[in-house]
């Protein structure tokens, strides 16, 4: 559920028509809406709130500071990927008690500056990471709280580029070597062991891939146990999915019911890293119509957002509902949604049967909330879009427009070159 709807003929975020932002702000650009940004954590947060839990947000789903403070206050707290948003989350207000840092390649001055602000836990990918840990905390004077992410080598069933859960993918450690790393990380004396990760992909629409996953978690987690290696979290990962067309997600409440009771006898708190999830639904990419193209094959509307504004198509082959900013009861097209990107691949839409739209219409490309501006590139030495906030019937600019400054902020012409 989100607060996009029309009102009439005219779309609305909340109680602001998004043609008004457009005037103001000219196109394209990102929108979110506040109460559907507040009530999605709230929704996943109750469906859990019977076991001890930490919801630490997937920030590399959506990393604007006024969507991390918004959800700092609610209580949530981060899952970072990198020393920049683990930068961003500070800033945001973040706890460090309530961030783990994830991810295959942390280098040694991220390690050092998660160990300085004291963060949860890190999420360790490998026994090499592992040692390179133990030295850091150790020069440091620091002793680091981990937790082995293990691969479980489930099929998550979803698009191979956000599936992490199987055998050949880089992430975490093989389940069968998971023993092993752990008793190297007992001998390390600036490692205190507190938990075990596993994070299996995302978009999931079905609660199968989860159960099962964890269910193998849990008899590893017995396991270290009778080796005297206590756990004390146990963190499920993220990778809920969301409705872009006509998937049919279970609800976070039908989540949790499948997974509380795995886990009510086991002693840990409770770790989830919701992404998509909480944000996906919650944005949407505002773009304008530039011009209608026909040619004898295709029909195109080619419109002032690119693929360098939102990859997922490209990328993914993603399906996102495009819908008219003002709705008419015109005629249909069936066209390629295209933005102004030199490359064949800068489409939005693919053979989109559409209501006719007209030049200087708007369009609002739903479901972009999640992975739309973090993915989001300076290609074709294109300004950044803005973001907005709206919360009810207030309008909140969040990030604004990059101008062609931007562009070559920090570059410099060599002398010989002058």
């Amino acid at each position: 559920m989100h607060d996009f709807f029309y009102k009439g003929s005219e779309l609305h975020c909340e109680a602001v028509p998004v043609s008004l932002i457009a005037k103001r702000l000219g196109t394209p650009f990102y929108l979110y809406s506040y109460s559907t940004l507040s009530r999605h954590l709230k929704v996943f947060d109750r469906a859990f709130n019977k076991y001890p839990h930490v919801i630490c947000f997937a920030i590399k789903a959506c990393s604007n500071l006024a969507i991390l403070r918004l959800y700092a206050r609610e209580g949530a707290g981060a899952d970072v990927v990198s020393g920049g948003e683990l930068f961003r989350s500070l800033k945001a207000g973040m706890e460090p008690k309530k961030i783990v840092y994830a991810g295959v390649g942390k280098t040694d001055e991220e390690i050092l500056y998660a160990l300085k602000k004291g963060i949860l836990m890190f999420n360790v990918e490998s026994s090499e990471e592992l040692r390179a840990i133990d030295r850091i905390a150790k020069k440091a004077g620091k002793k680091a709280r981990v937790a082995l992410r293990v691969n479980p080598d489930i099929d998550a069933r979803t698009h191979p580029y956000i599936a992490t859960g199987l055998r050949d993918h880089k992430f975490g450690i093989p389940i069968e070597e998971a023993i092993e790393n752990y008793r190297l990380a007992r001998k390390l004396s600036n490692i205190e062991i507190v938990g075990i990760h596993k994070h299996i992909g995302s978009q999931l629409t079905e609660v199968s891939p989860f159960v099962d996953a964890l269910n193998r978690i849990l008899i590893l987690v017995n396991e270290l146990k009778a080796e005297g290696i206590g756990i004390k979290y146990i963190n499920i990962g993220g990778g809920l999915g969301i409705t872009y067309n006509d998937e049919s997600p279970p609800h976070p409440e039908e989540f949790a019911k499948a997974i509380l009771p795995l886990v009510k006898d086991s002693g840990c708190t409770l770790i989830l890293e919701p992404g998509r999830v909480l944000v996906g639904n919650a944005g949407i990419l505002v773009t304008k119509v530039l011009y209608i193209k026909k040619t004898r094959e295709k029909n195109f509307v080619i419109v002032d957002a690119g693929m360098n504004d939102l990859i997922r198509p490209t990328l993914y082959g993603a399906y996102q509902k495009i819908i008219p900013a003002k709705k008419r009861k015109d005629s249909t097209i069936t066209a390629d949604v295209v933005g102004p990107i030199c490359e064949s691949a800068d489409f939005l839409a693919k053979d989109r049967k559409l209501s006719l739209p007209k030049e200087g219409d708007l369009m609002a490309v739903m479901s972009a909330g999640a992975y739309g501006f973090t993915m989001a590139s300076n290609y074709n030495s294109r300004p950044r879009v803005p973001e907005v906030l709206v919360k009810g019937s207030r309008i909140f600019l969040i990030r604004e427009r990059e101008n062609y400054d931007d562009l070559i902020r920090g570059e410099k012409i060599p002398r010989f070159l002058e």
